[in-house]
């Protein structure tokens, strides 16, 4: 056991060190030698390391381990106040698949300020809905249409398209909205949920043409 505790000590002083290949090789060999002494720190390092390579082998180790440990620390973590400890949580909620944390993502989360944040939410809430609740998760995630640049939209786009038919009368709604930016957006994603091979950048392109012809674009 000293042994063992000394490596375990090793490791995580790794998940520290300055050069991020040394992190890298750390929460690599986290995951790959699964110990629950590890989750703490996993979660802890997840809020705040700076390399997206490093943040998607933490995730990795996490999943390593039993959800029964991690869940819960990871719904705690969506409560901090660090934007990156939510989303990093929230991704590796996603990722997990326990539908047993659908509770925790909130529309607070859904509609968090940081983009970066929502769009982890989206792709959670996605992955962990179940059967049935469909209707109002697409309801809340209508609600931030027309937000954010490209990468946002494109997200926020991809999440509706997921939920399937549902969302068909959401953005028809949302094409008559008073927003503009609403308005393109609705009709970008019902057109790229209708031809996915043809892109998002087309998809936008189209609404904007349509707009400017004053037409819906829908076929009598």
């Amino acid at each position: 056991m000293p042994e063992r505790d000394t490596g375990t000590m090793r490791v995580l002083r790794r998940l520290e060190d300055g050069n991020p290949s040394a992190r890298l090789r750390a929460a690599l060999a986290v995951g790959t030698t699964p110990d629950p002494r590890f989750v703490d720190r996993l979660v802890e390092r997840c809020a705040i390391e700076a390399e997206f390579h490093v943040r998607e082998m933490l995730t990795w180790a996490l999943t390593r381990h039993p959800s029964s440990m991690t869940v819960p620390k990871l719904v705690d973590e969506l409560r901090s106040e660090r934007a990156q400890a939510r989303s990093q949580a929230l991704h590796t909620l996603s990722k997990i698949g326990d539908r047993q944390a659908w509770p925790a993502i909130t529309r607070a989360l859904l509609t968090d300020a940081d983009d970066e944040v929502a769009r982890s939410a989206w792709r959670a809430a996605v992955a962990l809905v179940p059967e049935g609740e469909e209707p109002g998760l697409a309801a809340v995630l209508a609600t931030q249409l027309g937000r954010g640049e490209r990468a946002t939209r494109l997200s926020l786009s991809r999440a509706l398209i997921a939920l399937g038919e549902v969302v068909t009368p959401i953005l028809r709604a949302a094409t008559t909205d008073p927003d503009p930016r609403v308005r393109q957006h609705a009709s970008a994603t019902e057109r790229l949920s209708r031809d996915p091979d043809a892109g998002f950048e087309f998809a936008v392109e189209e609404a904007k043409r349509i707009a400017a012809l004053g037409t819906t674009g829908q076929e009598g």
